[in-house]
């Protein structure tokens, strides 16, 4: 089992733990992060990311698995269970993350998930009836970024 193995468990049981920092220390500075909600976020954004998504978490679990990775990738599956704040509605999002490797550090994470799925769970009717449409996935993206961009305005001061 290669060492990015071990790095890939760990930053999903702080994560579980709700651990940012030590999520964040496990990438590289110049750490290039990219999803369906948040689009590409790299460096400090992307570590803020994780910052404010363990610290609004009230409920959330992590479970992660079919972990594979060498040298330079590595992938894993992982799922995560928790309340969406703004609609208080359960959400259970099944992902899956590659990753790249240099000097033992993530230099880029990639999560892939079915936001039309998402939005059904999170936003209910409105993600039902729209979220497979462009317009809904971009304004959740917007929305997503401007909470981000207020938490790191927040965290500079």
């Amino acid at each position: 089992m290669h060492s990015n193995h071990d790095l890939i468990r760990k930053f999903y049981t702080v994560f579980n733990s709700k651990d940012a920092e030590t999520m964040v220390s496990l990438y590289d500075d110049k750490i290039i992060f990219s999803d369906p909600a948040f689009g590409t976020l790299q460096g400090d954004n992307a570590k803020n990311m994780w910052r404010m998504l363990c610290g609004r978490a009230t409920d959330l679990e992590i479970t992660c698995s079919d972990i594979q990775a060498d040298e330079i990738n590595g992938s894993a599956r992982w799922e995560a269970r928790y309340t969406f704040g703004k609609t208080k509605r359960r959400v259970h999002n099944v992902i899956k993350a590659t990753f790249e490797f240099k000097n033992g550090l993530i230099v880029k994470h990639t999560d892939v998930f079915d936001i039309w799925k998402w939005s059904r769970m999170a936003l209910g009717p409105a993600g039902i009836l729209l979220g497979w449409t462009p317009w809904l996935q971009s304004k959740i993206r917007k929305d997503a970024l401007k909470g981000l961009k207020a938490f790191s305005e927040k965290q500079n001061k």
